[in-house]
């Protein structure tokens, strides 16, 4: 199992919840968090293993009650 860092955030430097989860993929550590932290619409997420950049997304509406995450920096088509 890898340990992804992550710091989900509800502004410009307002760090709500941070800290690692354990998962075998990244897609389903990215999963976990959104069932296991509440997440809100504009929130960010940013996620990582230790020696690589983290990747940055936002959270744009939800879906059978989980965030759908986009990444940060791309406009929508």
């Amino acid at each position: 199992m890898s340990k992804y860092q992550f710091a989900i955030s509800s502004g410009p430097e307002a760090v709500r919840r941070a800290g690692v989860v354990e998962s075998d993929s990244f897609d389903e550590a990215v999963v976990l968090l959104g069932t296991r932290i509440t997440v809100r619409t504009g929130d960010s997420l940013e996620i990582g293993v230790h020696g690589f950049p983290p990747a940055r997304y936002e959270c744009v509406g939800e879906s059978r009650s989980r965030p759908i995450w986009m990444p940060q920096g791309r406009m929508a088509a």
